[in-house]
C-alpha cells in the first residue's frame, strides 16, 4: 500500500494512493497514519480490505498539501558515510560499522514544502536518501530476517545538511543536521510488502533540472538489514521511527570548487524508485 497523509500542516488527514493513482479518505477507518497504526496488523488488514472493496471515498487532489506521510514521529536516525561512491568523492574511508546520528523529529517536513535556508549558511548540500519506517518494537535483533520483520514500510527522504557547520564548527554533527526543514519525507509511505528487495532501488537527485546524483542502494556499504540490525543494539526502535540510510555520490560537498552549494531560489527534486517524488523551492529563514 501507498499510505499518505494530506491538508495544512497540522492538520493532516490519512489517505492512501491506490492503484489506480486516485487518491482515497482513510479517515472513516483510522486516525492517522502513525506508528500506533503501523504496529496493528489488525488496523492494515482493515485497510487493504477497503482498499480491495473500492469503498474507499476519493479525495479531489488538486490544490491539496501532501505532508509528510508519518505523524507522531519518535525518532529520527541517520546513518551517514554509507555508500562507496560517496564516500569516495569525498576522501572518507570506509567506515568499519555505521556512522550513526540523529535528527530532531521537528525537522520533518513534507515532499513539497519550502526548504529554508538558515541564517548565515554558506554551505547547505542536498542528499536524497531511501528512509525505513520501522513496525515492530525492535531490540537486541540477531539476524537480517528479524531486522526485516520489524520494517512497515520505506520513503523518500530528503537529508538536508549545512556542512560548515556539520564539520567545521566542532562537536557532533548535529548543528549541520538540525536546521527546520532539513527532513522533506514522502510523499508515501509504502508498505515493505511492496518493496521486496531494498537494495534494489535506484535514487535520483537534481538541482534546477541539473541531474546531481544518480545512484543505487546495492553501493550501499551497510544494507537495510543490517543497519536495523544494528541500530537494535544501541538504541530501542518503535513503531514509527524513521532510519535515513545514507546518500550515494554527488553532493555538492564532494564537487570541485566552487562548489554548488544551495541558494534561496533554487529548486532540488529528488526521487526513489517505486517510492515517489519530491520538489521542493529553496527560501531564506
Amino acid at each position: 500500500m501507498k499510505l499518505l497523509r494530506v491538508g495544512p500542516p497540522g492538520a493532516e488527514r490519512p489517505a492512501l494512493l491506490d492503484q489506480d493513482g486516485t487518491l482515497r479518505d482513510l479517515s472513516a477507518l483510522v486516525d492517522d497514519i502513525d506508528g500506533s497504526l503501523l504496529a496493528d496488523a489488525s488496523a492494515l488488514d482493515r485497510i487493504r480490505a477497503a482498499a480491495g472493496a473500492g469503498v474507499l471515498p476519493a479525495l479531489d487532489a488538486a490544490g491539496l498539501r501532501v505532508g509528510p506521510p508519518l505523524g507522531r514521529i519518535g525518532k529520527v536516525v541517520c546513518i551517514g558515510l554509507n555508500y562507496h561512491g560517496h564516500a569516495a568523492e569525498i576522501g572518507a574511508a570506509i567506515p568499519a560499522e555505521p556512522v550513526v546520528f540523529l535528527k530532531a523529529a521537528d525537522t520533518v517536513v513534507g515532499p513539497d514544502d519550502t526548504v529554508l535556508v538558515p541564517r548565515g549558511s554558506v554551505k547547505t548540500d542536498w542528499e536524497v536518501e531511501l528512509a525505513i519506517v520501522i513496525g515492530r518494537t525492535a531490540r537486541y535483533l540477531e539476524t537480517d530476517e528479524q531486522a526485516l520483520a520489524h520494517v512497515a514500510g520505506y520513503a523518500v527522504a530528503h537529508d538536508v545538511s549545512e556542512r560548515e557547520w556539520q564539520i567545521e564548527r566542532g562537536g557532533t554533527w548535529d548543528k549541520g543536521k538540525n536546521c527546520e526543514t532539513f527532513n522533506p519525507l514522502g510523499p508515501w509511505l509504502v508498505t515493505a510488502d511492496e518493496v521486496p528487495d531494498p537494495q534494489a532501488l535506484s535514487l535520483r537527485l537534481w538541482v534546477n533540472g541539473e541531474l546531481k546524483q544518480d545512484g543505487h542502494t546495492s553501493d550501499q556499504i551497510f544494507p537495510v538489514a543490517e543497519v536495523v540490525r544494528y541500530v537494535s543494539r544501541f538504541m530501542t526502535l518503535y513503531p514509527g521511527d524513521i532510519i535515513n540510510t545514507g546518500t550515494p555520490a554527488g553532493v555538492a560537498m564532494g564537487q570541485p570548487e566552487p562548489k554548488p552549494y544551495l541558494r534561496p531560489g533554487d529548486v532540488v527534486e529528488l526521487e526513489v524508485e517505486g517510492l515517489g517524488r519530491q520538489r521542493q523551492e529553496l527560501k531564506g529563514a
